[in-house]
């Protein structure tokens, strides 16, 4: 990801809106929300992947809630950075979204969040079933946070302001 691709959207994005943070699976949906200064992702929510209508209704309803300004998109690239299926079909979801949800998309590289996460559950001794109904969230906020970070790196960059209007 280069900073322009970031600067861009960070440009796009404007009016000290939240971004939500998707980590988009077969099965669910982790949810992350940022706070209004674009800081510091949050756990949301997770959502049990239904089919593409219901799940992009729940999204856009979501997004509404938390007058969000740009969603932020595990993709989820091979270790080699190389795109396979599961990027396909996480473009494909997203650009059936924008018609229902047009908001700025920016796509971040996902490769080992749900390790990361998964590893933090396990060094908190946290049961199968616990890390189960968090890890999906937890890792949408590993990958919001990534670019929350890059972005506050491009506010003391001296380039601009990102969450004010």
């Amino acid at each position: 990801m280069n900073r322009e691709t970031i600067a861009a959207f960070a440009a796009e994005s404007r009016g000290g809106a939240r971004l939500l943070g998707l980590d988009l699976g077969t099965k669910t949906i982790g949810l992350a929300l940022s706070d209004v200064q674009r800081r510091i992702a949050s756990p949301l929510e997770t959502i049990r992947r239904v089919k593409f209508t219901p799940d992009a209704a729940a999204l856009a309803a979501i997004a509404t809630k938390h007058a969000v300004g740009g969603l932020v998109v595990g993709l989820p690239l091979n270790m080699d950075g190389s795109e396979g299926p599961r990027v396909q079909s996480t473009r494909a979801f997203v650009r059936n979204l924008k018609p229902i949800l047009p908001l700025p998309v920016l796509f971040w590289d996902e490769r080992l969040s749900t390790a990361a996460v998964t590893r933090t559950l396990l060094e908190a001794d946290a049961s199968r079933a616990r890390r189960g109904e968090l890890v999906d969230k937890l890792a949408a906020a590993y990958i919001l946070q990534g670019c929350l970070d890059v972005l506050d790196g491009l506010r003391e960059d001296g380039e601009e302001d990102f969450s004010e209007g």
